[in-house]
Order: C-alpha cells, then structure tokens, then sequence
C-alpha cells in the first residue's frame, strides 16, 4: 500500500509487481538470480481521485506510456526487495511530483528606487560612450 496524502492511497491490488533478471555486469549472480523488479500501474483502472488522474494522463512524462500505464524498471540494488521498495518509491514520487500545482507568478511593478537606478545607471553608460569620440587637437 502506498500512501500519497492522507485521503489518497494506493493498494497493493492496483500494482503489478513482476520479478525480472537485470542487465548489465554482475556475472553468475545477475544470471541465476531474477533481482530486477519491473512495476505496471494502470492510471486509468486504479482509485485514485479523477484529479491525479487528469495530473498524470496529462504529463509527458518519459515512465508513462500513450495507453496511461506507468511502467518503472528497477536493478540498481542486487536484492529484489530492495528492488521492490525503490520501484515503489519512484512510483509514489512520481505521483507527489507530478500532482503537485505550482503557484500563479503575478507581475510586481517595478520600485521608484529601482527606476531611478535604471535611470541614472543609463546616463553614466550614455556620458561614457560621448567621450569615446575623436580627440581633436585645436
């Protein structure tokens, strides 16, 4: 089960957990033993609120496929509980991530000191280029 706030959870039932071998170097051990742990969510068929749901359909987000199924690999860990709990955690952050509403930026006008700096700092670079003229000797 994993619990996104207070009123939102995910059940065990709603995550497909599969045991799979991982890739790379590790010789005997990454052969033999199946470590990896490849995870399916289906957005759409699962209970969390229409809200999260409409977030993460939504997203262009590179762990969720075109059909709304989240699908993480996880073989970072040579044990496949720790597997399990990493593919579950990068499924509940991704969930807290892409839920999250960020804050509406409202314009600020400008300060009458910040202007006045803008002002004068003008005319110090427009006296600068005026002297930069030809020296004329007479």
């Amino acid at each position: 089960m994993i619990v996104i706030s207070r009123n939102v959870i995910i059940p065990d039932s709603e995550i497909e957990l599969s045991a799979i071998r991982a890739q790379g170097a590790g010789g005997q051990h990454v052969n033999k033993n199946s470590t990896a742990i490849h995870l399916r969510f289906d957005i759409r068929a699962s209970s969390l609120p229409a809200f999260y749901q409409q977030r993460l359909l939504a997203a262009s987000h590179h762990l969720i496929s075109a059909d709304g199924i989240v699908i993480i690999k996880a073989q970072e860990f040579r044990s496949q509980e720790m597997n399990r709990e990493a593919a579950l955690k990068r499924l509940e952050n991704l969930i807290r991530e892409l839920s999250v509403t960020e804050k509406v930026r409202r314009d600020t006008r400008p300060t009458l000191a910040s202007k006045k700096r803008r002002l004068e700092g003008k005319a110090r670079k427009g006296t600068t280029k005026s002297l930069r003229g030809k020296v004329r000797m007479d």
